[in-house]
C-alpha cells in the first residue's frame, strides 16, 4: 500500500475554479472539490485542528451553508459546541439579526439569542473570504453576546479582494489556503 503525502499545493490543485459562476466575470472557487477526495480532506480537518487544539475554543460558529461542513467538523474536534448563523427565517427561535452590503445589494444574518454567552471562546469558520462582508456581520452577531475572545478562520482566502483588511484588529484571523 503507497501512502501519498498531501500538501497544501495538493490542496490548493483540488479546489475547482468554475468561471462567470454565479455571475459573469466571478471566479468562483468550488471547494466541494476538495471535500470529495478522502485524504484531502482528513488533512485540512487535521491542518483546521492543529491550528486552535490549544486556543481553548468552547463554540465554533458556522457561516451558512458552506461554513456549516468544515465548521461542524472542527467543532468534533475540538470538543467545542457547534452554533450555526443562517440567513433571515431559517432559525425557529429568537434571533439577533445583523444585516450588512455587498456589492449589488445588502442582506443579513441570524444567530438564536441563547447560542453564546460572554464567557464562550469563539472560532466562526467559513468556507471562504472575499471581501469581509459576511464574517464582519458574523463578528457583530457574537458581539452582541459580550464575547471577548473571537477568532475567524478560512479554509480560502482571495488576497486580492483585501477582505482581511476589513476585519477589526482585534480579531485574529487565519486561512488555510490563500489565492
Amino acid at each position: 500500500m503507497s501512502s501519498i503525502i498531501i500538501g497544501i499545493d495538493a490542496v490548493k490543485n483540488s479546489i475547482r475554479n468554475v468561471p462567470n459562476f454565479p455571475k459573469e466575470g466571478i471566479q468562483f472557487k468550488d471547494v466541494s472539490t476538495a471535500f470529495k477526495d478522502q485524504q484531502i480532506f482528513k488533512y485540512i480537518v487535521t491542518e483546521l485542528r492543529n491550528k486552535y487544539i490549544a486556543c481553548g475554543i468552547t463554540k465554533v460558529v458556522g457561516i451558512e451553508s458552506r461554513g456549516f461542513i468544515l465548521g461542524s467538523i472542527l467543532a468534533g474536534e475540538l470538543e467545542a459546541g457547534f452554533v450555526p448563523i443562517r440567513k433571515p427565517g431559517k432559525l425557529p427561535s429568537e434571533t439577533f439579526v445583523q444585516s450588512y452590503d455587498l456589492e449589488y445589494g445588502s442582506d443579513s444574518l441570524e444567530i438564536h439569542t441563547d447560542a453564546l454567552d460572554g464567557d464562550d471562546v469563539v472560532l466562526i469558520h467559513d468556507d471562504l473570504l472575499a471581501t469581509g462582508g459576511t464574517v464582519n456581520a458574523a463578528v457583530d452577531l457574537v458581539r452582541k453576546f459580550g464575547v471577548t475572545k473571537i477568532y475567524v478562520n478560512f479554509f480560502v482566502e482571495l488576497d486580492f479582494l483585501c477582505g482581511r483588511e476589513r476585519i477589526a484588529k482585534d480579531i485574529n484571523v487565519w486561512s488555510l489556503i490563500h489565492y
